[in-house]
């Protein structure tokens, strides 16, 4: 099976990651499905609101770190990465995200892109960048001071603390809180209230709210240039070997 997979339900395109035995830590393959699905249903008429959604226990465990330590011996961030990122900036439909379990490093970040977050009760939030000696990413040290302010950001993005369900609630980043067995008909019944509002409306309200994109993707450029500095740092190099082996 696809460890992305592709649905459309009507006007709702579904995205889900599907690599549940590695807990849908992503790889460059899955990123470039999730991109060229995102650019795709930018230039479907057919599609009017996107969903990115995990397995049942969790959403999505960050980047596979084995392609981050290939990456460090490079000195380069691959470009179904950036592509990513930049599909999300980009995207004109709107976006709903559907998470359960763990969301750890751009698990959490592409959350930030998102119209409408709904979380099960059991969700975390966790950014351990820099920890592993590297920087936010996503644009998300952009975006999540705008969101929740300074300090929280700081807390979450520098510091490594996580935030559950209800935190990030409150921290503005979730929507609704809802029990497990009810989050993908929770997701799907909002994403069709947004696809059955007026189309035209809806893309160029949201275009006035989240402002200019150009600024959100000169930031992720920005982060990507100092995630690759960092990548190559020695600091970070011994933070991800240790990390591989206490995994082993």
């Amino acid at each position: 099976m696809p460890d992305i997979l592709i649905s459309n339900e009507g006007p709702v395109r579904k995205i889900r990651m599907n690599r549940p035995e590695k807990k849908n830590a992503l790889t460059l393959a899955m990123y470039e499905a999730m991109a060229a699905s995102i650019e795709d249903a930018g230039q479907s008429d057919g599609v009017k609101c996107l969903i990115i959604a995990g397995a049942p226990d969790v959403f999505c465990a960050g980047n596979d770190l084995k392609d981050f330590v290939t990456m460090a011996g490079s000195g380069e961030l691959a470009a179904p990465i950036v592509r990513f990122l930049h599909a999300l900036a980009r995207c004109g439909k709107p976006l709903v995200a559907a998470v359960s379990g763990a969301a750890v490093g751009v698990g959490t970040t592409m959350l930030l892109h998102c119209d409408q977050v709904i979380a099960s009760d059991n969700a975390v939030l966790l950014t351990p960048f820099v920890s592993l000696g590297l920087v936010p990413e996503g644009g998300s040290s952009l975006i999540a001071p705008r969101l929740m302010g300074h300090a929280r950001a700081f807390s979450l993005l520098v510091m490594g603390k996580p935030l559950s369900a209800e935190q990030a609630r409150d921290a503005g980043i979730v929507n609704a809180v809802v029990p497990a067995a009810e989050l993908d008909a929770r997701a799907l019944v909002t994403a069709n209230e947004i696809a059955a509002l007026p189309t035209e409306s809806v893309v160029e309200a949201r275009r006035l709210m989240r402002g200019s994109v150009e600024e959100i993707v000169a930031r992720i450029d920005e982060e990507v240039e100092a995630f690759k500095t960092r990548l190559a740092s020695p600091e970070a190099q011994k933070a991800l070997a240790a990390f591989l082996t206490k995994k082993r």
